[in-house]
């Protein structure tokens, strides 16, 4: 019997599906490269797609997880519903029924953040951040707090976006992983993903 590498599946939008980059240049493909550098033998699969909500997370979730049966699952999802004005508390009951069926499924969870602009208001805004901390805390799951930190708020917030100023550019992307690899790596290297059993 030998142990086959934990598999880390990672559930997102646009900002993980490589939009507008060359194929192999975004923080998702970075990701490979740095396990690979760390000598933290997992295999990623990235099922982001651009344009998605929670809803279609939601509804893709269950066969990702009967199909990959990853010991970790990353979900970067909600921009989309904000941006398309969606109700927050359906965005909330959404990550949150997400990250119980991976638990559920016997995974681990990281739940990564985003964050709204000034325009769409402080409130919205504010409640619209505080709901990922709510679903993490209340599945045990791993919260990386806003994945464009050091992008959408640089001095030119400007500078590291793509013509849209929606979505990064590919010299932003190591930023991104930078966000998402402390707490990842704490999932990985703490004991707690272990390899599945293959014969």
């Amino acid at each position: 019997m030998a142990a086959a590498p934990p598999t880390i599946l990672v559930v997102g939008d646009s900002l993980s599906a490589e939009y507008g980059l060359k194929r192999g240049t975004g923080w998702v493909a970075l990701l490979e490269r740095k396990l690979a550098a760390e000598r933290l033998p997992a295999q990623v699969v990235n099922a982001s797609i651009s344009g998605d909500t929670t809803s279609g997370g939601r509804s893709r979730l269950p066969t990702l997880l009967e199909q990959h049966r990853p010991e970790v699952v990353v979900i970067e999802l909600g921009a989309n519903d904000a941006l398309r004005g969606l109700p927050l508390g359906m965005t909330e009951a959404n990550l949150d029924q997400m990250a119980g069926s991976a638990r559920k499924a016997g995974a681990r969870v990281l739940l990564v953040g985003m964050q709204m602009p000034p325009n769409y208001g402080a409130d919205y805004a504010s409640r619209f951040a505080a709901l990922y901390e709510k679903v993490a805390k209340s599945n045990n799951a791993g919260l990386v707090p806003f994945l464009l930190k050091g992008v959408a708020d640089a001095a030119d917030p400007t500078a590291l976006f793509q013509a849209d100023r929606i979505h990064p550019k590919e010299e932003a992307q190591p930023l991104l992983l930078g966000n998402v690899w402390p707490e990842l790596k704490k999932m990985l290297a703490g004991g707690k993903v272990s390899g599945k059993r293959r014969p």
